[in-house]
């Protein structure tokens, strides 16, 4: 039953009839936000295309994902940060009626995104597995009634990067990459992966493993989603590896004057 704003389902209180008819109710409930969540994402990318049509699917779809981005990042930080429970001391409690929202909200989206990428085929089996693992998750919270503290850290740790993979994405586009702006995108971008995604979310990952309450299968679920930010961090550790190798050689060429000069209208050899 519902107690405080909590979904309970204690073994003596109402009988097991009355704890299966307000299970039910709940996710009646569950259900109801999410089918308006994928509804509100779904309209919104057909409104982008509306307004965009000299641009292709992507830039429509990436606009969806930009304003999901800061939308969850913003609700699910305040969840976690201030209206609590605090995920590194209390993982596996009972879901809140906010925790539950935000995950509705977040669900939509994810199940509007995953189908997206699947019908165009723009995203490799990494991104694939991340969603799928993101969605199992979250509708195993959402079932169980519990849990929804440390998945809805997760969803922040992990939602704070993508407004700035985003934007990193509209400055190519633009042919604005090879800014300042550039610059700062990719940096804010590779920091906040490690601190946040990599070092905090190892953290959360470290109390809901040594945790008695959550149960084993979000435990292996938590695991598999840590897995695949590796995976990302591996890919994201080559790109900046080369882009420092390009800054520093192109740096040595400038301060040695090694720069090629042209005779005859073409470049002298070196």
């Amino acid at each position: 039953m519902e107690a405080g704003g909590v979904w309970t389902r204690s073994a003596g209180e109402g009988g097991p009839e009355l704890q299966r008819g307000s299970w039910t109710r709940m996710m009646l409930s569950v259900i109801f936000q999410v089918t308006c969540s994928l509804t509100a994402w779904l309209s919104l990318y057909a409104c982008f295309c509306y307004w965009n049509k000299h641009r292709t699917y992507e830039w429509s779809c990436r606009l969806v994902t930009l304003m999901h981005g800061v939308i969850v990042t913003c609700l699910s930080g305040y969840v976690a940060l201030i209206d609590g429970p605090w995920p590194l001391t209390h993982p596996g409690t009972p879901n809140t009626p906010l925790q539950v929202r935000v995950l509705c909200l977040t669900l939509g989206y994810f199940i509007f995104d995953l189908s997206w990428c699947m019908y165009f085929k723009t995203e490799g089996d990494l991104m694939l597995s991340h969603h799928t693992l993101s969605i199992c998750g979250m509708v195993l919270v959402l079932g169980l009634g519990k849990s929804a503290t440390e998945i809805n850290a997760i969803v922040f740790v992990s939602e704070i990067t993508n407004p700035l993979l985003q934007a990193r994405w509209f400055l190519r586009e633009t042919g604005c990459y090879h800014s300042f702006v550039g610059e700062v995108v990719d940096f804010s971008f590779v920091a906040l992966f490690m601190v946040l995604r990599i070092g905090v979310g190892g953290q959360i990952m470290y109390s809901v493993i040594v945790s008695s309450r959550p149960i084993w299968l979000i435990k292996a679920g938590g695991l598999a989603m840590y897995i695949v930010s590796l995976g990302f961090m591996i890919a994201i550790c080559s790109f900046a590896r080369r882009k420092v190798l390009k800054k520093y050689h192109a740096w040595r060429s400038a301060s040695s004057g090694d720069v090629p000069l042209k005779t005859n209208g073409h470049l002298t050899s070196h």
